[in-house]
């Protein structure tokens, strides 16, 4: 199972770059707010999660994939990152439907976790398809096991501490996590902008230190709790495009009679996020939006990969 991951290797095509309008929740209209300093540290944890997919064969362009998922809370103590928790398992993902009894008899003999990738497939989705179309399902299906750990982590420890976390990706996929105070999640990736019209223009033109007014996400997904929500700009974009430094904060809902308690909060937060950007993540390639304490999260995965 060596050589580059189907992850590396971008499995699939990447999801439909689009946008989609959210409800301004601060302000009449989308405006960009500044964050003021001092910016200081608050998180006490980070958590972050990990995924490895390979092909160990194919049985007549049926993949077999076999897939590694991991994910970790390192929390701060005397400004150190210690392992507060971790998980980690093992599996391989196969489509049975389209595998030989003798295959299939044969991967169950290997006395490791199968995962049927076709078993959640409608009837329509199910007959043979393009040897990457699988490729592109089971990574799919390796993702919501890394999902599911990080949220398991994330659930653990807001149901044993209050302190803030920084959570690596969004919160909504858990309503306990989504309904937490203590969680904050941060989105690198934008294909999807909960913006457009006038509303984009100000994310687009976030200085560093500005944040956008805060939305209500509400996910098109049943599986997805909606959250408030605002962009952040961490790093000057001179010289690069749109995206660079932007991430995307998410966090509870709250009650939103007082608009200045939520204007409040997305300011306390983002200086916490802000405070973060220092020290630099290199040599990551994504150190503009990726913080030291989600790199270290990662070199630890890494390490016991």
């Amino acid at each position: 199972m060596d050589g580059a991951t189907l992850e590396a290797i971008r499995v699939g095509s990447p999801e439909a770059a689009r946008l989609s309008a959210a409800a301004v929740v601060e302000d009449a209209t989308a405006a960009a707010h500044r964050v003021e300093a001092p910016w200081r540290p608050a998180f006490a944890a980070f958590l972050d999660g990990t995924q490895a997919s390979r092909v160990i064969r194919y049985e007549s362009g049926v993949p077999i994939v076999h897939g590694t998922v991991g994910a970790v809370i390192r929390q701060r103590q005397d400004r150190r990152l210690t392992t507060w928790a971790h998980e980690t398992g093992t599996a391989l993902y196969v489509p049975r439907r389209h595998l030989s009894r003798p295959t299939n008899l044969a991967v169950d003999r290997l006395g490791m976790t199968v995962v049927d990738i076709t078993a959640t497939l409608p009837e329509a989705e199910i007959a043979p398809q393009h040897p990457a179309a699988l490729l592109d399902v089971a990574v799919h299906a390796v993702e919501r096991d890394r999902e599911r750990l990080e949220q398991r982590l994330a659930e653990q420890w807001c149901s044993e501490r209050h302190d803030p976390l920084f959570v690596d990706g969004s919160i909504s996929g858990s309503p306990r996590v989504a309904s937490a105070a203590c969680a904050v999640g941060v989105v690198k990736s934008h294909r999807l902008l909960y913006a457009d019209g006038a509303a984009l223009r100000v994310v687009v033109d976030l200085a560093q230190g500005q944040r956008s007014s805060v939305l209500r996400v509400a996910p098109p997904s049943s599986r997805r709790t909606p959250v408030w929500s605002w962009y952040l700009r961490l790093r000057e974009t001179t010289g690069h495009d749109p995206m660079w430094g932007l991430v995307r904060v998410e966090v509870a809902l709250t009650d939103v009679s007082d608009p200045a308690t939520v204007s409040r909060r997305a300011d306390t937060v983002s200086a916490w996020i802000l405070a973060e950007a220092t020290p630099l993540s290199l040599p990551d390639a994504r150190w503009h939006t990726m913080v030291y304490g989600i790199r270290d999260c990662e070199e630890f995965l890494h390490a016991i990969r």
